[in-house]
């Protein structure tokens, strides 16, 4: 590993081309690309990064050019599918180049199942899958944007609303031979193109980023059956749904009317580990003799662990859901939440 810089570029891995292009970057954008990456991932290229000693000048030349033109290919299949972008990159770089860019790509970069509907709207989408068995709908729901897939759930019949949630949230590992039989209902073309390999949809995650793009009266009606049918699930969904930064959303007058149900202490607890625009915002809406009071709190208390902090937060998250479902305040979200009367 020592000897990164004593390799010749044809000779590197992935990883190592990663770490030359994040090093280019610098700290700070290197650190925005982190956060889109797993553990496991970031695990390597941290221990490649420390294991690389220099990069030439022409070594970080070669990586960029190469991740332009992987980027640029990427584009172009996005704006028109994988002939499209074989069109253009021959024009850009030439048969030979615009072969080797698009060789490097993977079947799941180059087209996602249902990549071929992302761009329609989800009313037409609707028309195409209201009628099919709602795990065929859960299937579908899951690869599409949150944005779509909330429009199709909240025009759904409302028993099959919490149907489909559920099943997204309970939605593990899909073969790729039910995902082709799905596709070639919709289109007939895609099927040759999907990963071989089982392909991971659907799950909590999902379903609380449809919930939480959804109107508010199409969320709860879902929440309140899915309470009845499958309570821990529930409780799991829930507890995803808001996050204490996500106080943030609040106007002013909401963050006032939330604070009135805090302690203080429990105040300081939570802020101690929250970030520093939340803090500013929470802040803002306090007296300065009360915001002196915490901060005073939070130096005084010294280390405070983790999981007392999660609990504090989790507490005024509570009070937050309690105040919302009581319409003293207003979460901002998709749907008509933001049409105020």
């Amino acid at each position: 590993m020592a000897g990164n810089s004593a390799s010749s570029y044809s000779e590197m891995d992935g990883i190592q081309k990663a770490a030359i292009l994040l090093i280019t970057l610098g700290p700070e954008k290197a650190a925005v690309v982190f956060k889109h990456l797993k553990e496991d991932e970031i695990e390597q290229l941290t221990l490649e990064i420390a294991n690389t000693r220099s990069v030439t000048p022409a070594q970080k030349e070669q990586v960029l050019n190469e991740f332009y033109e992987v980027c640029l290919a990427q584009q172009y299949i996005a704006e028109g599918g994988i002939g499209y972008a074989k069109d253009l990159l021959q024009k850009a770089l030439g048969e030979s180049k615009a072969q080797e860019v698009l060789g490097k790509l993977t079947a799941s970069l180059q087209v996602r199942p249902f990549e071929f509907i992302r761009k329609t709207e989800a009313s037409q989408i609707l028309n195409f899958i209201q009628d099919e068995h709602p795990q065929t709908i859960a299937l579908i729901l899951s690869y599409l944007s949150p944005q779509q897939a909330a429009g199709i759930i909240s025009s759904l019949t409302p028993d099959k609303q919490t149907d489909v949630a559920k099943r997204i949230a309970m939605m593990d590992r899909t073969s790729p031979d039910v995902i082709k039989e799905v596709e070639n209902i919709l289109e007939q073309k895609l099927a040759s193109l999907v990963s071989q390999d089982y392909t991971i949809v659907g799950g909590v995650d999902s379903v609380v980023e449809v919930l939480n793009t959804v109107d508010r009266g199409t969320e709860k009606h879902i929440m309140e059956n899915l309470e009845i049918e499958e309570p821990e699930l529930a409780d799991e969904i829930r507890k995803k749904m808001f996050v204490f930064e996500d106080i943030l959303m609040l106007d002013d007058r909401s963050i006032q009317r939330v604070l009135r149900e805090v302690e203080n202490s429990e105040l300081a607890v939570a802020l101690k580990n929250a970030n520093e625009e939340v803090q500013n915002v929470i802040f803002n809406n306090m007296s300065t003799r009360l915001v002196d009071m915490i901060k005073e709190d939070m130096e005084y208390m010294g280390p405070v662990r983790l999981k007392d902090v999660e609990e504090a937060q989790q507490k005024i998250v509570n009070i937050i859901r309690k105040l919302e479902d009581s319409a003293e305040i207003v979460i901002s979200r998709g749907g008509g939440d933001e049409i105020i009367v």
